[in-house]
C-alpha cells in the first residue's frame, strides 16, 4: 500500500524539531529509524499531515561515558550499541537484549530511542531498560527533563513522552561486573518474544548480593520481577535457590492471550525463562 499523502521536513537541530511539532502540533509525527512507523503509514493506520524526519540530527546520536552513566542518543542504532565496548563492559543487560533483536537489517535502521519510545510491550529493550533503572531524557517546549524508567512505560505504546516533546537520549547506569542475560523465547526467528526475560545479577562467592528482572510481554508495559529479586538476594546461585525465587515471577502480571499463547502459558514461561535467565547472569 501506499501512504497518504504527508509534507515532509528534516530538521537538523531538536530546537527546529521542537518548532516543528509546537507548529503542527498532533498532526505531526516523528520518523526515526522508521521500522514501526512506515508500515503504519503504508497500512494506512496512520494518516499524520506531517513526517519529522530526526535523521539530520546529528546531536541526537552516538555513545558517550558520563562517570556512573553510559548516555546513549536515542537515534543511535541498534547496530550501534550492540558493537560498543563501553555497552558490552559496563551495560552488558543491553548488549544482549541488543543481540537478539529482530535481524541485522533491522539494527541498522532501527534506533535505541525509537525502540523504546514506540513502547510495544514485546519490544527487546523496555525490559532491560527498566532492570538497569535507566533515565530518559525529554526535550520540550518548557526545556528538559529526566523520567525514570519505572516512570517511562505508562501504557500500550504510551510513555510519559508529552505532546510536543521529544525523547533526545537515555542514560545507563554502569552496572561494572555483574553478570547479564537475556532470555528470549520465539516460535521462529526474528519474532517479536512471546516472553522474554532480562536478568542482571551480582553474585560474590557463588552468592547472590543483588538481582534486578524485566519481563517481556508479560503486560501492557514492560515490568519488573521485584518479587524475584528479593527473593534472590543473599541466595546461593544455584538451581535449587533459583527456581525457587522464579516461581513467583508472574507474580502481579497480566499477559496476553493471542495465537502465540494464553496468559497462562506465558506465566508459565515467565517462570522457566526466568530461572534459566539468573541462572546464566549468575554465571551458574
Amino acid at each position: 500500500m501506499i501512504p497518504t499523502e504527508f509534507e515532509y521536513v528534516a530538521p537538523r537541530t531538536v530546537e527546529d524539531v521542537l518548532a516543528a511539532l509546537a507548529e503542527h502540533g498532533d498532526e505531526a509525527k516523528l520518523l526515526a529509524g522508521g521500522q514501526s512507523l512506515l508500515p503504519v503509514l503504508r497500512m494506512r493506520l496512520n494518516a499524520p499531515e506531517v513526517v519529522v524526519d530526526l535523521g539530520k540530527v546529528e546531536e541526537l546520536r552516538g555513545i558517550r561515558d558520563e562517570g556512573d552513566a553510559l548516555v546513549v542518543g536515542a537515534m543511535t542504532t541498534h547496530a550501534t550499541v550492540g558493537k560498543n565496548p563501553l555497552i558490552a563492559e559496563h551495560a552488558a543487560l543491553v548488549h544482549q537484549a541488543v543481540k537478539h533483536l529482530a535481524d541485522r537489517q533491522i539494527r541498522h535502521r532501527g534506533t535505541f530511542g525509537g525502540a523504546l519510545a514506540h513502547a510495544d510491550p514485546a519490544g527487546d529493550l523496555g525490559a532491560p531498560a527498566l532492570a538497569l533503572g535507566c533515565e530518559f531524557v525529554v526535550a520540550g517546549p518548557q526545556g528538559r527533563r529526566t523520567v525514570a524508567a519505572d516512570d517511562f512505560f505508562t501504557d500500550l505504546f504510551e510513555t510519559a513522552v508529552g505532546e510536543g516533546e521529544l525523547l533526545v537520549e537515555v542514560r545507563v547506569p554502569k552496572h561494572t561486573g555483574w553478570g547479564a542475560h537475556y532470555e528470549k523465547f520465539v516460535r521462529v526467528a526474528h519474532q517479536w518474544p512471546i516472553v522474554a526475560v532480562a536478568a542482571t545479577v551480582k553474585a560474590e562467592g557463588g552468592t547472590i548480593s543483588e538481582a534486578r528482572v524485566g519481563l517481556t510481554n508479560m503486560g501492557s508495559t514492560p515490568l519488573r520481577a521485584r518479587a524475584v529479586e528479593q527473593a534472590l538476594v543473599g541466595q546461593p546461585a544455584t538451581d535449587e535457590a533459583v527456581r525457587a525465587a522464579a516461581a513467583s515471577a508472574a507474580e502481579g502480571t497480566n499477559p496476553p492471550s493471542d495465537l502465540n499463547g494464553d496468559a497462562d502459558y506465558r506465566r508459565h514461561l515467565a517462570t522457566v525463562l526466568t530461572r534459566r535467565a539468573v541462572l546464566a547472569a549468575a554465571g551458574a
